[in-house]
């Protein structure tokens, strides 16, 4: 009797690949729906105690994204954090910068709706930001390529990121602003996402 060993079948290439983008697009899905239904007027809504609001939050993570996806394709110059002259990261911190640089303007910025801001504007914006997303993962030949992460208070010294790391980190954290957004939309009228 003669036994014939059956290979263990490989997954493809572009498996993980794959999954990555349709664990973001899950979670994307999950953060876009809790504005189903929603004006222009309510999604500006600040219904919590806190200033989030649900287009600000697509806003934020459609330019999380973004920034994120700069740094894959053009490194850590695409993510500068610089300071005005004579300004430090404790100034910043501690609310006595004598000027604050506009990165954080802009930053702040993407958690609100500003005047001119509409629902169906952002929501395009961040199909678009996920359009090409997709299109940069699909060009990526290795996702274990990493590049220096910027120099910046929340990145530790050093720091490296891989474009799986970069997937992961995107994944996770569109999956947590769409469990603020059912917050924020049950808090509004009672909806929930599902």
């Amino acid at each position: 009797m003669t036994v014939t060993a059956t290979p263990t079948p490989r997954p493809a290439p572009d498996a993980e690949r794959t999954d990555l983008l349709a664990a973001l697009a899950a979670a994307r899905a999950a953060l876009t729906t809790t504005t189903r239904g929603l004006n222009d007027e309510q999604a500006a809504a600040r219904p919590t105690a806190s200033a989030l609001c649900l287009g600000g939050l697509i806003k934020h993570v459609a330019a999380m994204e973004e920034s994120w996806m700069a740094f894959v394709t053009e490194g850590p110059s695409a993510m500068r954090h610089d300071l005005p002259d004579g300004v430090t990261w404790a100034d910043l911190a501690a609310g006595t910068a004598r000027e604050i640089p506009q990165w954080v303007i802009d930053h702040q910025n993407d958690f609100r709706m500003l005047p001119g801001d509409t629902l169906d504007g952002v929501l395009a914006r961040y199909a678009r930001v996920a359009a090409r997303t997709e299109e940069i993962v699909a060009s990526v030949p290795d996702l274990s390529r990493t590049r220096p992460l910027p120099e910046a208070p929340w990145h530790e010294p050093g720091g490296v990121r891989s474009v799986r790391r970069v997937l992961t980190h995107l994944v996770a954290e569109t999956a947590q602003h769409a469990g603020h957004a059912d917050i924020l939309r049950e808090t509004l009228d009672g909806q929930t996402s599902t």
